[in-house]
């Protein structure tokens, strides 16, 4: 999310009456590769790009495509096969193994449907999962639709676009397993007329949002490095005890007594961290009044566990599903020391979790980094 913020930042500033300009979009990831699908890379006709499509070595040559597609006014997809040992393939030993399609899209800026306008919109909306339709190829004839189209989908209806219900109802079909694994992929669909529809369809979550309850300068180093990583930050705290260079590094503050005013989701992970331990106690029943996905508290072990004990004595047991949600002390056991490598510690389990993941050493890891296509 974040680099698609960057990259719609570089897109409003762009003069658009003298300059042109293309998004590549990666729709495609065989086997293994260093940015996944989705990684966008906006590119100018005076050789200035944001983002990126690779760890730097695609880059280069995605910039001539960029501009070649620009100067042509229509899309193209581009493969970059980094597994074969060909001397004139762009990305050959760097060792990837991998196979990589992207698209590059001229951007039309009159046309409010362009896909960073479609982005834009996203963005503005409330915090929502979003379902991105792009097509990346037709073959046969085609007169409602063409490649580089981004459909943005809410409905069922959506899809009318294309005119066919046969396919309307098979491309409907494989949204739905997507939006269930939350997984963005391509798809093909052939016809019995023997058109042929490639998409990709990108399942597009809100950023995370993590809630930081507490003032006490350790508060800091983990705003700011949220903030680098592209986490919406709120800090709930008293007002008169905030720094006023905060502002700078979280998007919202809150006072305690205004926790029910934030937009808490579930892509939402809170932090107890006031070092103030009837503070933390009255705060975390009502952190678990909500949907945050991750309830994190500072301190050892027996300071939890004692907060448990006597909420329970006082009638307000933790359910186990509540449990769940609670990681008492937060963080991965990294050996932090320092403000900045327990706000690493956390952030890295917030991460974790996240995306269901165990927070291990990758080099233990039994099988890919990545699902593969």
């Amino acid at each position: 999310m974040k680099e698609i913020k960057a990259i719609i930042s570089a897109y409003d500033k762009i003069d658009k009456s003298t300059t042109r300009a293309a998004l590549a979009t990666v729709v495609r990831v065989e086997g293994s590769s260093y940015r996944r699908t989705g990684a966008r890379m906006l590119v100018m006709d005076d050789g200035v790009w944001v983002g990126g499509i690779s760890g730097g070595c695609l880059e280069g040559d995605a910039l001539k495509r960029a501009r070649l597609a620009i100067a042509k006014s229509e899309p193209s997809l581009i493969t970059y096969d980094t597994t074969e040992d060909d001397a004139y393939q762009i990305g050959v030993g760097l060792g990837c193994n991998g196979i990589i399609d992207v698209l590059f899209t001229p951007l039309q800026f009159q046309n409010k449907n362009n896909p960073i306008e479609v982005l834009k919109s996203c963005l503005s909306a409330n915090r929502q999962t979003h379902i991105l339709i792009t097509i990346t190829g037709l073959e046969g004839e085609w007169t409602s639709v063409k490649a580089g189209d981004v459909i943005q989908y809410d409905r069922p209806q959506s899809l009318e676009v294309f005119g066919d219900t046969h396919l309307e109802k098979q491309l409907q079909e494989k949204i739905i397993r997507q939006i269930e694994d939350s997984k963005s992929m391509p798809q093909q669909i052939e016809l019995a007329d023997g058109r042929r529809l490639s998409v990709f369809i990108e399942i597009l979550l809100p950023e995370i949002h993590l809630v930081l309850m507490g003032h006490q300068y350790d508060i800091y180093p983990l705003a700011r490095i949220a903030r680098e990583v592209g986490c919406r930050i709120t800090m709930v705290s008293n007002p008169s005890k905030v720094n006023s260079k905060l502002s700078d590094t979280v998007d919202a503050v809150f006072g305690y007594d205004q926790l029910k005013d934030i937009h808490i989701d579930q892509y939402t992970a809170i932090v107890l961290m006031s070092h103030d331990y009837k503070t933390d106690k009255t705060n975390l029943p009502k952190a678990l009044q909500t949907e945050a996905f991750y309830v994190g508290m500072l301190g050892p072990r027996v300071r939890s566990e004692r907060i448990f004990r006597e909420l329970a004595d006082e009638g307000q047991s933790i359910s186990d599903e509540n449990m769940e949600r609670i990681y008492a002390p937060a963080g991965l056991d990294i050996g932090a020391l320092s403000p900045e490598e327990i706000a690493l510690s956390i952030l890295a389990e917030i991460r974790a979790i996240f995306s269901k993941r165990e927070g291990g050493f990758l080099r233990l890891r039994q099988t890919v980094i990545h699902e593969r296509n």
